[in-house]
């Protein structure tokens, strides 16, 4: 028995059974309906949207004796059953792509002048028309504006752009848009249903959302998955397993491991889509889509409306919302611009795991890059922790336990001279603080008193950073704080140094114990740190 495609079993007869391209059914069928065919049609649109599907059904139309109130053909006359077995003389197909020099449009030219012989009309159905030569263009392009009442063009493309405007403007144009998913899953259900083959719903939705709005690219599809699964029902891991795709729940983990900056896991992860046999270029343009649809669903409340833009199932979309919670959407929009970029240089490169590989490092290090949309992640992530109360303080036991070790081993006290030093290298002292306080303390004032020989410096800082970070809501917490930093300096330079917070210079004067005014002394002695990030020496 002879094996068909299910495209071409399952290819309409009719134009009751075009799907997605209501427009152009509409338009032909009534020029069918009151007579008033044109001599030619120009039909434009991407792959499998059914512009030859059209075409053929347009050819046996105007030929059928038997037209009915729609304008569909009836598949039963002499005419439409020649037309359907493909062996009518006067609808004549030409694929332009092997047929693109003058001599093949001659022929054209020197047949029309000869009346049809079986039917109404002789058609000439030229598929990807844009393939002819200029010549070629040139030769048809008189009998394309005047035919003999009895001849029909119709011309096909993919790429309208290159076909000539004398010719475009010579011809009725039609195009035909992407095919929705839900036309697509239609279409494969009944398909389904004649050869009575289940299916999970799942399974069929996934094969339209394949399909990316041709329905032809489907059905090419759904044969492979129907090979797989004759006589068992057609699962959505099967049809996974067949195209080489990997489960939506796989995105999801690995997009929560990569927002932990957990590279092991995420690694953990690819390396399971590898040994599974997946596609890593497919991977990547899933994850792509996987990432559009999650910053779809930060931004579209309407539950109508978010179904119909990322057309995935109900549950996929709550899991959606769920960990759109965890990201924000610039940070969504830097994770598709690396992919997009990996994905690129994955098809041009030897080993493409390796690239994959350190794009997902790239994606749990912020750091690496030095963009602003890396940059603004990294403060992102930085105030997350903040938020989540994620601070890095020394405990009392520990300023205790410090105090003791300190009483051990006596130091002798800063003069005044190191004082001024500390001051000027106040930013590289403090890059030995734990993350977030090295940040915190760096942007922080500085500034010592060096008349009165009072051997204190003084902290300066304000915003939420700073009051997230260091708690001075009472004098014990604030004396833990100051103990904790001048023990850490102190270490650093390895002598005695005393560290006091200063929280508001116009009304903190009595912390200063009879030294200069404030004012004054801001004015004379004052040290902002940020002069001071540039200077090499090192300290004592």
């Amino acid at each position: 028995m002879e094996a068909t495609s299910l495209y071409r079993k399952y290819r309409p007869k009719s134009f009751d059974d075009v799907k997605g391209q209501d427009h152009i059914v509409k338009a032909i069928t009534n020029q069918l309906k009151n007579n008033k065919l044109g001599h030619a049609y120009l039909l434009c649109g991407t792959r499998g949207t059914g512009k030859t599907t059209v075409a053929k059904v347009l050819s046996k139309a105007c030929n059928c004796t038997n037209l009915d109130e729609k304008g569909n053909p009836c598949n039963e006359c002499a005419s439409c059953i020649t037309i359907n077995k493909g062996s009518s003389i006067d609808v004549i197909e030409i694929d332009a792509a092997s047929n693109n020099g003058v001599e093949n449009i001659r022929q054209i030219i020197e047949e029309v002048r000869y009346r049809p012989t079986e039917s109404k009309y002789k058609v000439y159905i030229i598929d990807e028309v844009h393939m002819l030569s200029q010549g070629a263009f040139n030769a048809l392009l008189k009998t394309l504006e005047e035919p003999p009442e009895y001849v029909i063009f119709i011309l096909a493309t993919t790429d309208p752009q290159k076909i000539t405007q004398t010719i475009l403007s010579r011809c009725q144009r039609y195009d035909f848009h992407f095919i929705s998913v839900d036309e697509i899953c239609s279409r494969i259900l009944s398909i389904l249903k004649s050869e009575n083959i289940k299916a999970e719903e799942a399974a069929v939705n996934y094969i339209a959302r394949k399909g990316e709005g041709s329905m032809r690219d489907a059905l090419s599809l759904l044969d492979r998955c129907v090979a797989y699964c004759i006589g068992e029902e057609l699962s959505y891991e099967k049809t996974l397993n067949i195209l080489g795709a990997v489960n939506f729940e796989v995105y999801y983990k690995l997009l929560d491991n990569i927002l932990e900056e957990n590279i092991v896991e995420s690694l953990k992860v690819l390396d399971e889509i590898i040994m599974s046999g997946k596609n890593l270029q497919q991977f990547l343009d899933d994850f792509i889509l996987y990432l559009r649809n999650l910053l779809i669903c930060k931004e579209v409340s309407e539950e109508k409306a978010l179904q119909e833009i990322v057309e995935i199932s109900k549950e996929s979309i709550a899991l959606l919302v769920e960990q759109g919670k965890k990201v924000d959407e610039l940070t969504i929009i830097r994770f598709i611009r690396v992919l997009s970029e990996l994905s690129l240089e994955a098809k041009n490169s030897g080993n493409v795991r390796v690239v994959v590989e350190v794009g997902l490092i790239k994606l749990c290090k912020p750091q690496m890059e030095k963009n602003n949309d890396a940059l603004l992640q990294r403060i992102k992530n930085l105030e997350k922790k903040l938020e989540e109360k994620i601070i890095i303080t020394a405990t009392t036991r520990e300023v205790e336990n410090k105090v003791e070790e300190e009483k051990k081993v006596p130091r002798p006290m800063a003069t005044p001279k190191e004082l001024e030093a500390i001051a000027k290298r106040w930013t590289k002292l403090v890059s030995s603080f734990p993350s977030p306080q090295d940040i915190v303390l760096s942007k922080c004032k500085i500034f010592y008193n060096t008349k009165n020989d009072d051997k204190i410096i003084y902290i300066q800082g304000s915003g939420p950073l700073f009051k997230a970070q260091f708690d001075l809501t009472s004098p014990e917490k604030k004396l833990q704080q100051e103990e904790y930093i001048s023990k850490k300096i102190s270490e650093k330079i390895g002598k005695d140094v005393i560290m006091k917070f200063l929280d508001n210079v116009s009304t903190n004067k009595e912390d200063y114990q009879g030294s200069k005014s404030i004012d004054e002394a801001l004015q004379e002695i004052h040290m902002d740190i940020d002069s001071c990030k540039n200077n090499p020496d090192e300290i004592i």
